[in-house]
């Protein structure tokens, strides 16, 4: 967990309070399970070990959020603790870690923390991502790539995005090859925004945040989420201060999200999701963007019941059964449920498990491609840590499979390799929808019904743009000129012509041809028509509009591939109904053939009783023949 393995290989006390996930002892704290026993927010479903649970060293060293000054309402209201520190020495002891955080951080100055302006606080040195340690630190070893090659990409897609609907709807494959290969750092929001399509669902609900950001909000909530607040990326210098701008914008976004959508609540996983969203984005469109993976891409995840990760648990062991079929015999051995080690994994979509590099370009291909982005990287990972012999060496018991899985070799989540294989992975939407139906269907068999039914789920920026099509139609501006148009003719007419009887208003077929002005209510406008002749304003008539043209010619080719698909079920319909005549007509003469052979075998026994009877008479014959001449004599 991300607020237990920041003070991994630190061995200071004052970094275990700061990361918030180990007292002054060193030892862990115990686990707090997402959906376990221990939160009321998910029920009991989900038996795995995600977040560390909070410590009471935390609040000491820390202090407590009313006394980091007022935030956003409801967020730390509360009457500080008798034994919490001062403002002044909780940020003492923040910044007194940083030579514990790691090598170098004492040194030059890279950049400004978030935070520190709010915090009064001095400056740290964060690595490119923000973060000042921890294991998702990643220094100065990551190469980079050449400026005039970057700067090309951000050309394309600068372009890409200002052209969205033609590229998404005409050139997807090309969109998502540059998703592949990685959105530029600096276009990262925006093409993550338009990529789920919540820039248009922010638009459409202008001033929904701010109004849900002002009502009270659920006390049972915001008493949870206030409390795992520390607990995202305590290493980023977004989220190092207790109650800095990072922590308050994040409880902004998850009380909207529990006032959005009361029915489903909160669930721990999505603060570390928002969190991710929040280091690329101001918080509205971060609330908007969590939205859309909540109910677009991850529809049930975060439910009651947690019943959707459990139903892509057993699709996604059956899934390893074909991909690495050693893996998959190594953990139905020691009987490990997928539920134990890939929870976090799909939940949080890989954002505590990778190094940042991966986590972006996981990222940058899950808004893209959708969830079987997650399934193909958790496959990836189990084949690369238990699939073949001598990695299941040292895992001999389900106690050190279940360790190597929480600590993944480092260069098996290397950016450049596991995106490799990623890519090269064949596990398609159609494997994974085909797979889900299966698994349906055994779950209802042994379990019964799911509790929670959520909506389907889209696979990518494809679906989720077409979806959005669908449900808000954009109105061709031609067709609603044309419209108005006519329209105003009419009432011309009307106007002109005096009133009429009911019945003959809708017998007017030949309009008289109209001056190139708009006429509206008698007033005639001092611009000309558009169009500058008689032609309404759609266009002239026989002329139709590329959209048209694209649309009959799809249409053509629907058809074109209906009929060819009705001619081939035709062709196999006649070849089955000559093969069941064939097969009828063999039979028949099999039929006929032992019809015949019974009758010659019951002439042949006829035969063979009568000549045995004459046989018999003749003999007797003889005898009593021989028996009268003795006599006789």
């Amino acid at each position: 967990a991300a607020g237990g393995e920041g003070t991994k290989g630190h061995g200071s006390e004052s970094a275990a309070v700061a990361a918030g996930g180990q007292a002054a002892t060193g030892s862990p704290p115990p686990a707090l399970l997402v959906g376990g026993p221990e939160s009321p927010v998910d029920g009991p479903a989900c038996p795995a070990a995600v977040y560390p649970a909070p410590t009471g060293g935390l609040r000491h060293g820390l202090g407590s959020l009313s006394s980091l000054g007022p935030g956003p309402a409801g967020y730390g209201n509360r009457k500080p603790a008798l034994d919490s520190m001062s403002y002044l020495e909780s940020a003492s002891m923040i910044s007194g870690t940083l030579e514990s955080l790691g090598p170098g951080l004492g040194d030059d100055v890279s950049s400004l923390g978030s935070d520190s302006e709010v915090n009064g606080m001095g400056f740290r040195k964060t690595d490119k991502y923000g973060f000042l340690g921890g294991s998702q630190f990643t220094g100065n070893s990551d190469g980079s790539i050449p400026v005039e090659v970057a700067r090309q990409r951000e050309m394309k897609w600068l372009d890409m995005l200002a052209h969205w609907d033609k590229w998404v709807y005409h050139r997807f494959q090309k969109v998502k090859l540059r998703c592949r290969k990685g959105i530029p750092s600096s276009l990262r929001a925006k093409a993550w925004q338009q990529l789920s399509n919540s820039k248009e669902l922010m638009e459409q609900n202008p001033g929904k945040f701010d109004d849900l950001e002002r009502q009270p909000g659920d006390p049972k909530w915001l008493d949870i989420i206030e409390k795992d607040l520390h607990r995202q990326f305590p290493f980023h210098e977004m989220f190092a201060a207790r109650g800095g701008h990072g922590q308050q914008d994040l409880y902004r976004i998850l009380k909207a999200y529990t006032i959005y959508r009361p029915e489903e609540g909160y669930c721990q996983a999505q603060a570390p999701v928002a969190a991710v969203l929040l280091m690329h984005m101001p918080a509205e469109q971060a609330f908007w963007c969590l939205v859309q993976i909540c109910e677009k891409y991850l529809p049930g995840y975060y439910s009651a019941g947690l019943e959707a990760i459990q139903l892509d648990g057993e699709i996604f062991f059956a899934l390893l059964r074909k991909v690495s079929s050693m893996a998959y015999r190594h953990l139905k051995k020691y009987k490990i449920d997928p539920i134990l080690y890939m929870t976090e994994w799909f939940m949080c979509v890989f954002s505590r498990t990778l190094p940042w590099s991966s986590v972006l370009r996981v990222w940058d291909m899950f808004f893209a491609e959708g969830v079987k982005i997650i399934f193909r990287v958790g496959l990836v990972l189990l084949r690369s840590t238990l699939g073949s012999v001598d990695k299941l060496r040292d895992c001999q018991g389900m106690y050190e499979t279940m360790e190597k899985l929480r600590n993944i070799p480092h260069q098996y989540m290397q950016e450049e390799l596991l995106i490799q294989e990623v890519c090269a992975l064949q596990v398609t939407e159609a494997l994974i929808e085909r797979e889900n139906k299966i698994q349906l269907k055994k779950w209802r068999e042994n379990r019964g019904e799911l509790q929670h039914r959520p909506v389907r789920r889209l696979y990518g920026s494809r679906a989720v743009y077409e979806e959005g099509r669908r449900m808000n139609p954009l109105v061709s501006s031609s067709v609603s000129l044309l419209s108005l148009t006519s329209l105003k003719r009419i009432n011309s007419l009307a106007a002109t012509a005096g009133p009429t009887p009911p019945a003959t208003l809708p017998t007017v077929t030949k309009l008289p041809e109209q001056p190139s002005q708009v006429v509206s209510e008698g007033l005639h406008a001092s611009l000309p028509s558009p169009t500058a002749n008689v032609t309404p304003l759609g266009g002239p008539v026989g002329k139709r509009t590329k959209e048209e043209k694209r649309r009959e010619k799809e249409e053509e080719k629907q058809r074109a591939k209906e009929r060819e698909r009705e001619e081939k079920e035709k062709q196999r319909q006649e070849k089955e109904k000559q093969r069941q005549e064939k097969e009828k007509q063999k039979q028949e003469k099999k039929k006929a053939m032992k019809e015949k052979a019974k009758e010659e075998a019951a002439k042949q026994k006829r035969e063979r009783k009568g000549s045995k009877r004459g046989d018999a008479q003749g003999g007797g014959g003889g005898v009593s023949a021989s028996k009268d001449e003795d006599t006789y004599f």
